[in-house]
């Protein structure tokens, strides 16, 4: 990388440091004030991949300076193209894109990165990406997106761990095809849209996923001249175009930051507006949040105010793919939960190994029972402080969440998984007033107590 992506560089070493880094929480605080989200992780990953797809340079706005975006950064360099970054806004330029295979050490740390699979075979008619990583909260197999690739007439083969791709025989192109998916897999979906852009005829992708970031990158592609009818919806239709232009693009708000936020708000009695954000994105996590007695009010048309309401209550949730519960706010979901009246249930139906989060809320004074992927959370009147530690992006969350309505001084530990997805999380919390501090580790000579 050259100069161009040094805050990237940076970034990677201020992340070394806080593996080594804990934060301090003094819950029952009150929280005032106004949040900015940030752009959406989950929109910005495949959309830097979907420059690939471009022979111009293109321009993303609201960026979120995130490990998981650096990673990604480092990945497109790998593969030719060039990166500027300034704050929030990435100029990538695809034109030299020259080296089909993605660097097994960058894939493996982030599963996102197997979305530049589509981009590159489309691009470059051959495309090795090794087998994705991420974090580790169940298995989440490719074996959608090669099949995807293969009814779009590609060879794929899987051998020691590396996905090989290429357009056989005399075709020079993907060719358009009909593909059902048997799940609404959003990775799967985004990957085969994004490689169906450049291919000869249309495509038809039946069970499609429908998150919002899934018609964002639509949007995207749109902009940058495909056409795309249908993302959004259960069937997305693709009819294939030559190439693809520059554009100049402004990513959707972050719904999951969002919800954390609003449950932030809820779970420490507080008065907290949020902004920017799309509300519809947000409908099942402000519905479960109303059930709960939790007052949410749209003041504009892209922002929000939680308030405590009288009493919080419980409710019974079970997550799906959207426009269902979310899988990513399950785990935040529950730390509200735990404070809530009476015995609510929690299911978790899309990945398997995603209650992890659920014996450190317990050491916190949490009483919630785990019988596989369901979970029933009696309520208490108050956690309390104790150690803990994050196992992944969003059990990271919902123990900072925890913490602030804990009583006394929670040590947390695990800012390795929040600097994947959330952009400056204690800043904002701290400019809310919640009382927490970084803590170096080995600057005050201590270790960390276990958990185990």
């Amino acid at each position: 990388m050259n100069q161009q992506l040094n805050s990237i560089e940076e970034t990677e070493k201020q992340k070394l440091a806080t593996d080594k880094s804990i934060l301090k929480i003094w819950g029952s605080s009150r929280l005032q004030g106004n949040v900015n989200i940030s752009g959406a992780k989950n929109s910005a990953l495949p959309a830097m991949a979907a420059t690939l797809l471009s022979s111009e340079v293109c321009r993303l706005h609201q960026i979120p300076c995130l490990a998981d975006i650096n990673t990604m950064g480092k990945v497109l360099s790998a593969l030719g193209a060039k990166i500027k970054q300034n704050g929030n806004t990435l100029d990538i330029d695809p034109r030299d894109l020259d080296n089909p295979e993605a660097p097994y050490e960058l894939v493996r740390k982030l599963r996102a990165s197997f979305f530049a699979i589509g981009p590159i075979l489309a691009r470059l008619g051959v495309a090795r990406v090794p087998l994705p990583g991420g974090c580790a909260i169940g298995a989440r197999p490719v074996d959608l997106h090669v099949r995807g690739l293969q009814a779009l007439g590609a060879e794929v083969h899987i051998e020691h761990g590396m996905v090989n791709a290429y357009i056989s025989g005399s075709k020079k192109k993907l060719q358009g095809a009909k593909i059902y998916l048997d799940y609404p897999s959003v990775g799967a979906t985004e990957t085969l849209m994004m490689a169906a852009t450049l291919a000869e005829g249309e495509t038809i992708i039946e069970n499609a996923a429908q998150e919002p970031e899934v018609e964002d990158l639509a949007n995207l592609c749109i902009a940058m001249g495909a056409n795309i009818f249908g993302a959004g919806t259960k069937t997305i239709v693709i009819s294939g175009v030559p190439k693809l232009h520059s554009v100049d693009y402004t990513i959707i708000p972050d719904r999951i930051e969002a919800g954390t936020f609003l449950i932030a708000g809820a779970i420490t009695n507080s008065d907290i507006t949020i902004s920017p954000v799309v509300p519809k994105h947000l409908s099942a996590v402000i519905s479960k949040l109303k059930s709960v007695g939790v007052r949410i009010i749209q003041e504009t048309s892209d922002s929000l105010r939680v308030l405590h309401g009288e009493t919080l209550k419980s409710t019974d949730i079970d997550t799906q793919p959207y426009p269902g519960f979310p899988t990513d706010m399950q785990a935040p979901f529950m730390a509200l939960l735990s404070v809530c009246s009476g015995s609510s249930s929690m299911t978790e139906t899309v990945f398997e190994n995603r209650m992890r989060h659920v014996s450190e809320l317990n050491r916190m004074g949490a009483n919630i029972r785990v019988k596989g992927n369901h979970a029933i959370v009696q309520g208490v009147p108050k956690l309390s402080a104790a150690p803990v530690v994050g196992t992944d992006l969003r059990a990271s969350a919902a123990l900072i969440l925890a913490a602030l309505a804990a009583e006394g001084e929670t040590t947390f530990q695990g800012l390795q998984h929040l600097n994947r997805g959330y952009e400056q999380l204690d800043i904002k919390l701290q400019k809310l007033g919640a009382k927490l501090q970084k803590v170096d580790l080995v600057k005050e000579n201590h270790t960390f107590p276990s958990s185990i």
